[in-house]
């Protein structure tokens, strides 16, 4: 079991903490809680020998997992276009050159893509662009979920089109929130949070009772929220139920990716 969040409080040079740093803050944490409508069956997800290429890249190479209902999956390394078109295809947003995938019946998905520019692309106000996404119309519940990301009332008449990058991804977590979905895929959702939202999210996450696909830059989400790491290293899928930290310790793991690493070298010298 991935440990819980604990992110130290600052100190100064001496190493001591300061007066200033235990006073009461005045930051304002988001609340985050993914709560599914439906609970999620033992078929969620299969993935059979996917392939993508991408401007002559072969950027997916014949992927194939299976995931349980207990999987919270962290895609990490260094290959953010491999990530992403895995996500898109997921999302239903992309086709794949080959293969296939299926999700169980009793799934339903809510999607936070990377880039979210076209999600805004619009002149709804905050509050009616949610209200599309809610399965209850009442501006009151709709107001709810915006209030836990710390819209106050009056924000609510904002254009969405004029939000800061933070404002968006608040937005879209909302919008995640509001769906009710059991299986969460978010590509890289701490991008434009400050550090109170970012613990918030990690919170969020934790509790999530039910399937995760996410990546992130940021360690202690990955490390304490994962319980299956997978990356794709030139194409290529290696898959372990671990921790993160144990992946990156892992010697087997080093094997996988440098055999991985050195055959596309051969591929190239060819």
């Amino acid at each position: 079991m991935p440990p819980s969040p604990s992110r130290p409080p600052p100190v100064s040079g001496s190493g001591k903490i300061e007066l200033d740093d235990i006073r009461p803050s005045s930051r304002k944490y988001p609340y985050i809680d993914f709560r599914p409508f439906r609970e999620i069956g033992n078929e969620v997800l299969t993935v059979e020998h996917l392939s993508k290429t991408i401007d002559g890249e072969k950027v997916l190479d014949d992927i194939s997992f299976i995931l349980g209902r207990e999987d919270k999956v962290a895609l990490v390394g260094p290959n953010e276009r491999a990530k992403t078109v895995l996500f898109k295809i997921l999302a239903g947003e992309m086709e794949p050159d080959e293969g296939t995938y299926k999700w169980g019946l009793t799934t339903s998905q809510a999607y936070f893509p990377k880039d979210n520019s076209a999600e805004f692309d619009n002149d709804d106000t905050i509050v009616d662009w949610l209200t599309q996404y809610s399965p209850e119309k009442d501006v009151t519940y709709v107001r709810g979920f915006l209030g836990r990301m710390l819209f106050a009332g009056e924000d609510g008449v904002k254009k969405v089109k004029v939000l800061s990058g933070g404002e968006k991804v608040r937005c879209m977590l909302s919008k995640m929130m509001i769906s009710a979905a059991n299986v969460l895929l978010l590509d890289e959702p701490t991008d434009h949070l400050d550090m109170e939202s970012i613990d918030a999210l990690n919170k969020g996450l934790i509790k999530f009772p039910g399937v995760l696909i996410f990546s992130s830059r940021d360690h202690q989400i990955v490390e304490t929220t994962a319980n299956r790491i997978m990356e794709i290293i030139n194409g290529k899928l290696v898959d372990k139920i671990t921790t993160y930290d144990e992946y990156l310790a892992s010697d087997e793991m080093a094997r996988k990716r440098f055999t991985f690493t050195v055959a596309e070298s051969d591929e190239a010298d060819d």
